[in-house]
This record gives structure tokens, C-alpha cells and sequence, in this order.
């Protein structure tokens, strides 16, 4: 059988002593609470069968796959050895979930919703992440990202740090709208950033319910979701868009993404910047995604409180374990929201965000850099001290 380079990532399954398992958590494979079990991450180049398809599955051939910061955080340990990353995971698992590619085959039953006929062989594609059954009663509400046996590439299942990919043609998407805007190989760049924007799309636009044009947004987190969230909001009709991120090359690359003003915490007063910016109203969004919750919601908090804006909503992205120091009073007297974001799957949001940027919203500025695949887990490891990158991506052939 044909084989292909995969980037794996393993560990050892050794819960935590206060940790119990759910009930959907399967003993030394499975859990939702990876923080909590999983000890010891190692990453590594390995040799694996290239995958055989079911009928209603594509094959697809990867161009471009993008480092995430859950990439990251799952092959990043703390002082006692567990993995950082608090989501869904199962080891050993080939990694990468940002990626675009060709269809090399299809099954006999997997159809391309762009045209409602078999997917083509060499149809530029992306594909959601997440895995959603359909029949559970989340999925059937309308509600696939909260799927109740919800498995993921790259996190439960092989993903995209390969030469291929084999994904239900239900998660597939075209990408050939993009031919109309990009080159070739920027297509597939493009391509690997339509999942990282579908989730900020989310989260931002689905879950907080968007904005009206002219309302005021403070994105706190300048990685790449939070960046593509500055793209989108001042896309949506945002008055003012403000970045709050300590570095400066992430500050500066929030300005080439639309942010009218990007601010550093660590050396201006965050609620005293904010409501200078917005001639004291604050804002109507406020979009968490540092995952640093304990320290950044005291600032949100305050700045609520002392701004006129009413209504406010506190939208949480990024994916920790720490607690949230919650004030009550403060949302009940501002009559102030705090909504939980997860996924990029349902109501439209993968076709929109293709669209979005076969239209003009240009993603390219959140890469970086570009390496081969072979060199993944040195630059997985890179990032979990290196800030100065934003999107780092794999191409390859």
C-alpha cells in the first residue's frame, strides 16, 4: 500500500488524580478535557498508509496547511507534563485542520454542493473540521458545532500535516469562487485560511449576533482568529475597530487587516485607551481571544461599567482552562452579555466566508511564513515562545 509523510502527535494517558471521566470520554483513547488526561506530548514524522475512501467520502491532495494555536498548545506541556490545550482530543493523532488542497478522488456518493453532482477530480477544496454526526439532537436542532459525537481532524481523527486527506464529502467545500480573485497557488493560501475565519466568523457574527454599522469593536488578542475578527467586523460596517495585543508586529499587522487603532496593554491603561477611542461609550463587542481570561476580564469588566454603551457583549473564543473572575453587578446593571463561542460548522458560515473573500476580504496578510510539511514540528515548538509570527503554513506540492 502506498504510504505518505504525517505529522503525529502522541502522548501518554494519565489523568489527572482529581479528574473523573465523562460520559462520552472512552477509557485511554477519548477525552473532552484534554488538559486534565493527556501527559507527555511528542511530535514526529511518520510513515502512513495514504487512506482508502468510503463512497460518500473525497480524497483529497494537500497544498497548504496552516499551523494552529491548537496545534500548538496540544504538544505544549505545563510544569507537570499536560498537555495545554483543555479540548476534545485522542492520541496518537496526525495533525493539521487549516488546510486546502485538490480532489484526487471521489466516492461514488460524495457530492459537490457547489454543482449537486459528483465532486470532479483536481476541484480546488477546504474543509471543515469538525465532524458532526447529523442525528444527534444537537446537530438536528440546527447546532452541529455542539454535535454529541463530534469527532475532529487533527484532534480525534488524522488531519492535514500530510500528503492526504480523507473527509466525508458532507464537510467539503469548493473553492474554485476563489479563481476569480486569486493565482494559483494563492488560492490554496486562501484556501487554508477559510476554516480560522469561519471560526472568528462565528464567533462574532453567528453567536454575538454581528453589529449594526457604526458600532464600536475591541478585539483583545491579536493571533490569527483575532485578527481575522478585526477583518471581518470592519467588513460588517464597524465604526471604530480596536486591537488590544502586546506585540508590535501583530499591532501592525492588525492595521494592514482594517483595526482603526491598535493599543498595548502592558504600557496604556486599557479602559482609559478604549474609552478615549470611543469618546466614552466603550463597545457594543468585545471579543476574547487571548485565552488568558483571568487576566484580560478585569479590563473588559471596567471598561463596561465606566462606558455609556448598554448591551454589550463579552464573546469568548479562545479555547482555557483558567476561570473567569466574573462580576455579576456588572453585567446586570449594563445589561451585558457573556456568550461562548465554539466551531465554524453550520448556518452558512464556510460558504460565506469563501464568498467574503472571493469578494475582496483578503486573508493572505495573516501568513507569515510558508515551510514544508517536513518542518512542522520544529515550528510547532517555535511558536510556543515566538509571538512575532502570526500564520505559519505548510505548503506543499
Amino acid at each position: 500500500m502506498a504510504k505518505m509523510k504525517s505529522v503525529v502527535l502522541s502522548a501518554k494517558w494519565n489523568p489527572r488524580k482529581d479528574f473523573k471521566l465523562g460520559s462520552k470520554d472512552i477509557e485511554k483513547k477519548l477525552t473532552y478535557l484534554g488538559s486534565q488526561v493527556w501527559k507527555n506530548p511528542a511530535l514526529k514524522i511518520m510513515e502512513k498508509d495514504i487512506p482508502q475512501i468510503a463512497p460518500t467520502e473525497v480524497l483529497i491532495k494537500i497544498k497548504a496547511c496552516g499551523i494552529c494555536g491548537s496545534d500548538v498548545h496540544m504538544a505544549q506541556s505545563d510544569e507537570e507534563g499536560y498537555i495545554f490545550y483543555p479540548g476534545l482530543t485522542a492520541f496518537p493523532c496526525t495533525l493539521g485542520h487549516e488546510f486546502s488542497g485538490i480532489v484526487a478522488k471521489a466516492g461514488k456518493e460524495a457530492f459537490n454542493k457547489r454543482t449537486g453532482k459528483r465532486y470532479s477530480e483536481a476541484e480546488a477544496v477546504t474543509s471543515e473540521e469538525m465532524l458532526w454526526c447529523a442525528s444527534c439532537r444537537p446537530c438536528t436542532d440546527g447546532y452541529p458545532n455542539h454535535c454529541e459525537r463530534l469527532q475532529e481532524l487533527g484532534f480525534t481523527c488524522d488531519g492535514a500535516f500530510a500528503e492526504y486527506v480523507k473527509v466525508d464529502a458532507r464537510y467539503v467545500w469548493s473553492l474554485e469562487e476563489l479563481r476569480k480573485r486569486y493565482a494559483e497557488e494563492d488560492i490554496f493560501l486562501a484556501g487554508s485560511l477559510v476554516e480560522p475565519t469561519s471560526v472568528a466568523y462565528n464567533a462574532v457574527i453567528e453567536r454575538a449576533g454581528g453589529i449594526r454599522p457604526g458600532d464600536n469593536v475591541v478585539i483583545l488578542g491579536g493571533g490569527p482568529i483575532g485578527l481575522a475578527a478585526v477583518a471581518i467586523l470592519k467588513r460588517a460596517g464597524a465604526a471604530k475597530v480596536i486591537l488590544s495585543e502586546p506585540s508590535k508586529e501583530r499591532r501592525e499587522r492588525g492595521e494592514k487587516m482594517g483595526a482603526d487603532f491598535a493599543i498595548n496593554p502592558l504600557e496604556e491603561n486599557f479602559t482609559e485607551r478604549v474609552l478615549e477611542l470611543t469618546e466614552g461609550s466603550g463597545a457594543k463587542l468585545y471579543l476574547e481571544a487571548t485565552g488568558l481570561p483571568d487576566k484580560v476580564f478585569p479590563d473588559i469588566e471596567e471598561t463596561i461599567w465606566q462606558g455609556k454603551q448598554i448591551n454589550s457583549v463579552v464573546v469568548i473564543v479562545a479555547r482555557a482552562a483558567k476561570k473567569i473572575p466574573l462580576t455579576g453587578e456588572v453585567f446586570q446593571v449594563r445589561r451585558a452579555s457573556l456568550i461562548g463561542s465554539q466551531g465554524h460548522s453550520g448556518h452558512g458560515t464556510f460558504p460565506r466566508v469563501i464568498s467574503s473573500m472571493a469578494s475582496g476580504m483578503n486573508m493572505l496578510p495573516l501568513i507569515t511564513k510558508k515551510i514544508l510539511v517536513e518542518r512542522v514540528p520544529e515550528n510547532i515548538v517555535m511558536l510556543q515562545a515566538n509571538r512575532e509570527e502570526c500564520k505559519i503554513t505548510a505548503v506543499l506540492d
